[in-house]
């Protein structure tokens, strides 16, 4: 070839950097590396990944995530667990609906303090009773034995137990501090069984003997509704009701007057109850003594 159709290469000028470098030749006059030269270093090739953007090693844990989710969402319900889910939640409707209903309807709820003070000093009261019975008790079985003569102390103590084991029968006539309870009842809206549940609480403060309207209360008496009136024992009597109870004042009271108790129940069936302590009652209605058909003393 010519020179003209391969014009020669532009001098080079050392010191300008954008001039044309050229190339090593080796001794043989060839262009390129010289013999013995490492190879060129190629540049590593990253892992190509899919569409997504996530390369192989990232794709079995996608995989596995979205078959989990796929399991989880949306949620597959059996008829059974259907089933489970209702009798659960009926059941703890029913448990919330009790507990409330329990909690509303207790007597002492929305009490004032003085009042659950005054509930308080009556079991104390009631408490301090078992605990005076008990060291009566114990004084009586002392004196028994330790007296020199035990047959004359025996009688003395069997007197004794007579007179208010005739008390507690109504056989004797009885006198002693208490109250009187007056029931006014011009609705006709005092039932039996109010009553009763009068008498009950009055024997749970201490009352001794109770007289009601001249009839003598004891352990096996009955309170039964009659038309216009309560029968009592077989004896009808009527409003307005007098109690008289033989007790201690300080007990019987307060018992009567407790929150949710017989004069606030009067009240609410739009009767009046009125109680009096008095120094001196006088229950003189006798109940005549009977012979049990059955029952005999074990000793016998």
């Amino acid at each position: 070839m010519s020179n003209a159709e391969n014009p020669p290469d532009p001098p080079r000028d050392p010191d300008d950097p954008q001039s044309p470098q050229e190339p090593p030749r080796d001794p043989g006059g060839r262009s390129g590396r010289f013999p013995g030269a490492l190879p060129a270093e190629k540049p590593a090739q990253t892992p190509q990944g899919d569409a997504t953007g996530a390369t192989p090693a990232t794709q079995p844990r996608q995989a596995g995530r979205q078959r989990l989710i796929a399991a989880l969402w949306p949620p597959r319900v059996t008829r059974a667990q259907l089933v489970v889910a209702l009798l659960l939640f009926v059941l703890g409707l029913g448990l919330a609906i009790q507990v409330r209903s329990n909690s509303d309807n207790s007597p002492l709820r929305g009490a004032r303090q003085e009042d659950l003070v005054r509930i308080l000093d009556e079991l104390d009261n009631r408490t301090q009773r078992l605990d005076d019975e008990k060291q009566r008790l114990q004084s009586q079985r002392s004196q028994l034995e330790s007296s020199s003569d035990q047959a004359e102390e025996a009688r003395k103590q069997t007197d004794e137990k007579a007179r208010q084991l005739g008390i507690l029968a109504g056989t004797v006539a009885a006198q002693g501090p208490g109250i009187t309870l007056l029931v006014n009842d011009p609705h006709k809206t005092v039932e039996a069984d109010m009553l009763l549940d009068t008498v009950q609480e009055l024997r749970a403060a201490g009352a001794e003997a109770i007289q009601v309207n001249g009839v003598r209360v004891v352990g096996d008496t009955y309170f039964s509704d009659a038309g216009g009136g309560i029968q009592v024992d077989k004896e009808k009597i009527s409003a307005p009701y007098t109690f008289k109870v033989i007790g201690k004042p300080a007990d019987l009271e307060p018992a009567l007057n407790i929150p949710g108790g017989v004069v606030q129940t009067l009240e609410k069936e739009q009767a009046t109850a009125t109680v009096t302590p008095e120094q001196k009652i006088v229950v003189d209605a006798l109940r005549p003594a009977k012979r049990p058909d059955y029952a005999r003393s074990s000793g016998q």
